[in-house]
C-alpha cells in the first residue's frame, strides 16, 4: 500500500519530536524530502524512503497552487 503526501501536507510521524510535537508540515519534495515541526519550527531532511517509513497519516492536505 504506498502512502499518499503532497507539498504543505500535515503529517503524523510515527515518533514525537524532542520539542513534544508530533505535527509535521511537508516543506520541500524530491529525493530527499524536508519536513517542518509545527512546535518548534525546527526543519529536517530525510530521504524519501526513510520518511515513508517513518510516517505513520496525513492528518491534513496542503493547498497545492502552482
Amino acid at each position: 500500500m504506498e502512502k499518499e503526501f503532497g507539498l504543505n501536507d500535515v503529517v503524523q510521524m510515527k515518533k514525537a519530536h524532542p520539542c513534544g510535537e508530533n505535527r509535521w508540515k511537508i516543506i520541500r519534495m524530491g529525493m530527499d524530502i524536508r519536513i517542518k515541526c509545527l512546535g518548534c519550527q525546527h526543519s529536517v531532511m530525510i530521504p524519501r524512503r526513510d520518511f515513508t517509513k517513518k510516517m505513520k497519516k496525513v492528518l491534513e492536505k496542503g493547498n497545492n497552487q502552482g
